[in-house]
């Protein structure tokens, strides 16, 4: 009876590696593991799992593998924005400190490390992208932060709206993330997750799995 039409949503994935005081970044865990994961539990109906990457925890040193990256999603042959689904970015990061699951809302244009990224760079209240002004500059994700955080929640997670991803790699990825994504016609979403002591990782992998839910039920 005629094919069905292209897939509502692609989601490509990236975490991190180790960083200073985090020896062991769970997100390289999840996201490593990822494709694996929801593929024994079966993709949600109408999502393509994309490329799933770990990125090196820097700032500017690592700004040229992260656009290689972002672009490949939107480079690939088959990615016409008129004709096909959705593409997302959905990036993951640890909170150290964090007892919940955080979506977060925005990103701000600017970088202040409290310790040097993985490649040694430390900067103080300077811009993420200059092109863009000065350090107050906020990039919020088009994406309905709030429907996400109540859907998860209703699922059992315990997981919070958040306005503040930090002034660190974090919210360097994702600033970058947010301006690719209104420059390309994509979404981008960043999620902060506790460390494995505080969340074991099965339920950071279900958390995971979940989202990807989520996000494809929104198409």
């Amino acid at each position: 009876m005629g094919s069905e039409g292209p897939p509502a949503v692609t989601v490509h994935v990236t975490g991190f590696k180790k960083f200073h005081g985090v020896a062991e970044n769970p997100t390289e865990t999840i996201v490593g593991n990822l494709k694996e994961y929801v593929e024994k539990k079966g993709l949600p109906k109408g999502l393509i799992l994309g490329s799933c990457n770990v990125l090196e925890a820097a700032g500017e040193g690592a700004v040229p593998a992260l656009y290689q990256i972002l672009d490949s999603a939107v480079k690939s042959s088959n990615f016409k924005p008129s004709n096909s689904g959705q593409i997302i970015w959905l990036h993951f990061g640890v909170n150290s400190g964090a007892t919940k699951f955080a979506i977060e809302h925005q990103a701000v244009n600017e970088a202040t490390f409290r310790c040097p990224d993985e490649m040694g760079w430390k900067p103080q209240n300077v811009p993420v992208v200059p092109a863009d002004g000065g350090i107050s500059r906020i990039r919020e994700t088009t994406l309905p932060v709030d429907e996400i955080t109540t859907a998860l929640a209703k699922m059992g997670y315990e997981v919070i709206r958040s306005n503040d991803a930090g002034r660190f790699v974090c919210n360097y990825v994702y600033y970058h993330s947010l301006r690719f994504a209104a420059e390309n016609g994509i979404k981008s979403l960043f999620v902060h997750v506790p460390l494995f002591l505080t969340i074991d990782e099965e339920t950071q992998m279900q958390f995971a799995a979940s989202l990807l839910e989520v996000l494809a039920s929104l198409y």
